[in-house]
């Protein structure tokens, strides 16, 4: 009886493997989400500075107002002089992210000790940006003006101090991280889309009625379900990690990855159950699209990847503890970044099993009671 069980499984995955393969935008969107989707996640989407334009007024022309303009150089700053309507149009049209107004007789009023004030202009709407810029620009200006009033640079005595260390990701390079999070938020992403087309294109097909006369049960079929789709998953993330985030972007990682694919697949058998389950509450492609959307946006933007845990209201984070992305994530961090061992991320693990046995248990049995309105 097993051995026909792990028969029926296997030959069941089988095809379902075979029906993926002729389903050519489901191949596009496979390859897409593990190569191009990662690559422009490390390069183009970034919220540090770099080559921020900066619209500069120096209405005074002095070695000071100067000497604040060059402080401004790349590759965080792209500067332009500009006149005042110039600086106005700009801003106005989305051309500068800040806009630095230097009045006249700055230098003589800062050297005379008179009060005197630069304007800096920020875009808010450049939300990446706007708010460390501004910070960066203050400091930098106060910095040039007080190294240019003492003539040289003081620095305050204190009793300790302070020398940081960067741990890594010694350069912080955006893409070293935002490489390997696409890839985790892709493996639950991918997941959940593929054994909920996999069970609708049954429906859509009509095949649901045969399996239905054959002699399996509901639990075979889930199971095919579940391991063909999650070794796509598996085999597509480690092509996007070896080949995209190591070999084309040169992102070290540190950690073993075999721990960190036994994680994934536990993550795997939580997110194809819950792809199943949301197939079994839709009619059709498009209901299934809207239920995925509804799911898979707040797994992803609430699990920690993008945002600390720690910084979101305590019962947004009690209740993300039931979530099979919030642990991937915090394990994954652990053994990629920080080349954490099994001992260190073994109570993820524990969650992960507990939370993917749960939504297992559950998937199956709305799939056995739900499988012949289905046909």
């Amino acid at each position: 009886m097993f051995k026909t069980t792990i028969q029926n499984i296997f030959q069941l995955g089988l095809k379902e493997l075979w029906s993926l393969w002729r389903d050519p935008m489901m191949l596009i969107l496979i390859v897409y989400t593990f190569t191009a989707s990662v690559y422009i996640a490390a390069t183009s989407i970034s919220d540090t500075l770099h080559q921020v334009p900066v619209a500069i007024v120096d209405e005074d022309k002095t070695m000071l107002s100067e000497r604040i303009s060059s402080a401004l150089y790349l590759p965080y700053f792209l500067t332009q002089k500009v006149d005042i309507q110039q600086m106005d149009d700009g801003m106005d049209q989305g051309e500068f992210a800040f806009a630095i107004n230097i009045p006249p007789n700055f230098h003589k009023d800062v050297m005379g000790g008179n009060d005197t004030r630069i304007q800096v202009n920020v875009d808010a709407t450049r939300m990446s940006q706007a708010l460390s810029g501004a910070g960066y620009l203050q400091e930098i200006i106060q910095s040039e003006v007080s190294e240019y009033v003492q003539r040289n640079k003081v620095e305050a005595k204190t009793l300790a101090e302070l020398e940081l260390r960067t741990r890594y990701n010694p350069t912080l390079d955006y893409s070293w991280f935002g490489s390997v999070r696409q890839v985790i938020d892709n493996v639950a992403m991918l997941s959940i889309i593929l054994t909920g087309a996999a069970l609708i294109r049954e429906r859509e097909h009509g095949t649901i009625e045969h399996l239905m006369v054959m002699p399996i049960t509901v639990f075979e079929i889930m199971m095919a379900k579940v391991w063909s789709m999650s070794l796509v998953v598996l085999l597509a993330a480690f092509i996007g990690i070896k080949v995209i985030v190591q070999i084309v972007l040169k992102v070290p990682i540190e950690g073993n990855l075999w721990i960190f694919f036994f994680g994934a697949l536990l993550t795997l058998l939580a997110t194809t159950s819950l792809g199943i389950y949301l197939a079994t509450l839709s009619k059709s492609m498009p209901q299934f699209g809207l239920l995925t959307m509804l799911i898979i946006i707040p797994l992803l933007m609430l699990s920690g990847g993008s945002t600390p845990t720690e910084s979101m209201p305590e019962i947004v984070q009690n209740i993300m503890k039931i979530a099979p992305t919030t642990h991937f994530v915090s394990l994954a961090k652990a053994i990629l970044y920080r080349n954490a061992g099994f001992d260190v991320v073994w109570s993820s693990f524990l969650w992960l099993i507990a939370i993917a046995c749960t939504f297992f248990y559950i998937s199956l049995k709305r799939f056995k009671n739900t499988i012949h309105t289905m046909a």
